[in-house]
């Protein structure tokens, strides 16, 4: 089956309801996208399909064909992004880092539908896990990007 993902047409070899999560990783070679809990609980698997956020560890890669799947691995590539990236380097978000991608990812889609979002609108969308408990500097780091205008 054919896939779009990171503004390229990619073949893969995978049955229909295998994980997104497996085909990105081990077929594609893309291991920014991280495994987490496998239960859709945590986000570390979250990439965009057609700019939304969606747990990969539990999206049959058949339901992804004809959408635009974005990756961290091309998250800078869209401007947005870009700016979201920067962000987390300046308040030193990451920790440990492995939640990262997916909390990357998340911030990208909100910042791309709402662009200058308030507290509660952030913590309604940031509800992926962060074991290091970076939620203060993730809200920081999403409030520096609205500041430097947004994309909604």
């Amino acid at each position: 089956m054919k896939l779009q993902i990171n503004n390229q047409t990619l073949e893969v070899d995978a049955e229909g309801d295998t994980p997104l999560l497996w085909v990105i990783r081990d077929d594609l070679g893309m291991t920014g996208t991280k495994y987490g809990c496998g239960l859709s609980q945590c986000g570390a698997c979250s990439v965009l399909v057609d700019g939304q956020v969606v747990r990969s560890c539990v999206t049959p890669v058949e339901q992804v064909v004809g959408k635009t799947i974005t990756t961290i691995e091309a998250i800078e590539s869209d401007e947005v992004g870009k700016r979201v990236v920067q962000a987390w380097m300046q308040h030193q978000v990451p920790q440990c880092g492995y939640c990262q991608s997916g909390q990357v990812m998340a911030a990208t889609a909100l910042l791309k539908q709402v662009a200058h979002p308030s507290d509660e609108e952030i913590v309604a969308a940031m509800i992926n896990l962060c074991r290091c408990g970076t939620y203060n500097a993730i809200s920081a780091a999403i409030h520096d990007v609205a500041q430097q205008g947004g994309e909604a």
